[in-house]
C-alpha cells in the first residue's frame, strides 16, 4: 500500500493567508534617474521589500502627516 502524502505547516504550496486589502485600481507614473530606481529596487530586495510597496508606505503617512493643512 502506498501511504499518502501530507502537507505540513511548512509545506510551500501552501500559501498563508493574507491580510485582505482593498483593490487598486490606479497608478502613478513616475520618472527618476535609471540608477536612482536600480538601487532602490536593489534596496527593497535586500529588505526583503517591495518598491511599491515602500511608496505605498510613504505616501500614506505623508498624507497621514498633512492631513487637513490644505
Amino acid at each position: 500500500m502506498a501511504e499518502e502524502s501530507r502537507a505540513g505547516p511548512n509545506d510551500v504550496s501552501e500559501k498563508p493567508q493574507k491580510k485582505k486589502t482593498a483593490n487598486k485600481d490606479a497608478q502613478l507614473i513616475l520618472r527618476l534617474d535609471k540608477d536612482e530606481r536600480d538601487d532602490f529596487v536593489a534596496l527593497c530586495r535586500e529588505l526583503d521589500t517591495t518598491a511599491a510597496r515602500e511608496i505605498r508606505h510613504f505616501i500614506r503617512k505623508f498624507m497621514k502627516k498633512n492631513a487637513g493643512k490644505s
